[in-house]
């Protein structure tokens, strides 16, 4: 399944054109394409069809990704699907192909010419043109390459990217807790009004009118699920209590639906200190021991179900690196920074050597770069006379240098890797002491919402015993 979006742009072309082909996203460039230009002439090319024509003004490109589910494709379908793309959708435009591999989910990227070189004309983008070409080829060749597609009508049709991707990750939203408490109100009201009631109750407020909005406290917008999903509209709440009832009369429906008892938390005796803390939290939360949330969760507590990814992180950095006490936190933190502070005085000697040598190692890039530009140029060929001087620049600049071709390479090679890796243990030292600081400011809150959770469920057991 592909999430399709198109983006114009007004700036410079070359820039949108050398983020879609960043090595670092793309395997080295491996997993890039061209359509009606040639690579590394990309952008001169596109600019040369604006002046032949006489229209350099205005829209200069259009960006077009193609988002696909985590774990459906391959980075070589993916561009093999983008190529077909832009073969059927942008005949006679410049276009230039790219599937970035940096993230989870593989997404392939497309900056055309506004301007097509056959036709003169330039490329018009409107909600229709969306649905009708660009969302309809794409989901046709994911079709034939037996990918999933969101069918018309599908409530992700209107979803964002970053819910949808959270909802294939099987991470929770808040759309999907909302529409779970909505169904769990619905089961349980007597009438539309005590409907209305368990959902204050469960922390949210509503917001009555052409449609019933729905936000937790402390959110600052309102959700409409009604418009994605009819039984969520008013009437369709209140045809679904009468259901309910009828049910209930009838002898289909138990009076009471089942609930999980709730059982209040019990210390676990291999945990203490953080770890401890962290395991009441994550119980809190509804995600450890498939239990379901305590009565009366708060609204805090609902937003911080969005957290639970990060909790776990930190809980498994706790256990690691055995950190119970504020004192071993502390002394973790301070080796991190030691650490730290040798790694970075690492990486400056070596951006000092790396500098020393930095125009002889341009030179062997534009050597190995604009080789197939000599070859044109010798050939005859028009419009590369600029990179023929680069070329010979680079050569006479390693002619003069007393170390040759081969050793350079070598130490540009070891000073990289070198670089790559001390850049990589840096990284790693920095999200250790973000995630120290993260637990430090995290355990104080966490703190408070058990202290005010397990207040509220004493409460509640001491109204049921006085009840009873």
């Amino acid at each position: 399944m592909a999430i399709t979006k198109i983006l114009p742009r007004n700036t410079r072309i070359d820039l949108a054109i050398q983020y879609i082909l960043n090595g670092d996203k793309t395997a080295e460039r491996v997993l890039t394409a061209h359509m009606n230009c040639d690579p590394g002439r990309e952008y001169r090319q596109m600019m040369d069809t604006k002046r032949e024509i006489g229209k350099l003004g205005g829209r200069q490109c259009y960006h077009i990704i193609q988002s696909f589910r985590p774990g459906e494709i391959t980075p070589e379908l993916a561009l093999e699907i983008a190529k077909e793309f832009a073969r059927e959708h942008l005949s006679g435009y410049e276009a230039v192909i790219g599937v970035h591999v940096d993230k989870e989910h593989i997404h392939a990227h497309t900056v055309f010419n506004s301007v097509n070189q056959d036709t003169g004309e330039k490329y018009h983008s409107t909600l229709q043109s969306y649905y009708q070409q660009i969302r309809a080829i794409s989901d046709r060749l994911c079709l034939e390459h037996g990918l999933s597609v969101i069918l018309s009508g599908e409530t992700s049709k209107s979803m964002s990217y970053v819910e949808w991707l959270r909802q294939s990750k099987g991470q929770p939203t808040f759309r999907s807790m909302l529409e779970a408490d909505l169904r769990e109100s619905i089961e349980d009201a007597n009438d539309l009004g005590h409907f209305f009631l368990l959902m204050e109750h469960k922390g949210y407020e509503i917001r009555h009118g052409n449609r019933l909005g729905f936000r937790l406290r402390g959110q600052e917008r309102f959700q409409y699920p009604g418009r994605k999903n009819a039984a969520f509209t008013e009437d369709g709440i209140r045809a679904a209590i009468l259901g309910n009832l009828e049910e209930i009369e009838t002898g289909q429906r138990a009076a009471f639906a089942a609930r999980p008892v709730f059982h209040p938390y019990r210390r676990h005796p291999k945990y203490t200190g953080f770890l401890a803390l962290y395991v009441h939290y994550l119980y809190l939360l509804g995600k450890i021991e498939q239990r379901q949330y305590p009565p009366r969760m708060t609204p805090h507590l609902r937003q911080e179900v969005m957290k639970f990814e990060q909790y776990r992180t930190q809980f498994a950095f706790l256990r690691e690196n055995n950190i119970s006490t504020t004192d071993e936190m502390t002394a973790y933190q301070s080796r991190t920074e030691e650490t730290l502070t040798n790694l970075m005085k690492q990486r400056t000697i070596l951006n000092v050597r790396k500098k020393k040598r930095q125009a002889l190692y341009d030179a062997l890039a534009d050597v190995e770069a604009l080789a197939p530009a000599k070859v044109c140029y010798e050939k005859g060929l028009s419009g590369m006379e600029e990179e023929f001087a680069r070329y010979m620049q680079a050569v006479r600049l390693l002619e003069q240098c007393s170390l040759s071709p081969e050793h350079l390479t070598q130490e540009k090679t070891e000073v990289y890797n070198q670089l790559a890796e001390l850049n990589r243990q840096i990284r790693a030292e920095r999200k250790k002491l973000a995630l120290c600081r993260e637990i430090q400011t995290a355990s104080k809150q966490m703190e408070e919402d058990i202290r005010k959770t397990e207040t509220r469920g004493k409460e509640v057991e001491h109204d049921e015993h006085r009840r009873r």
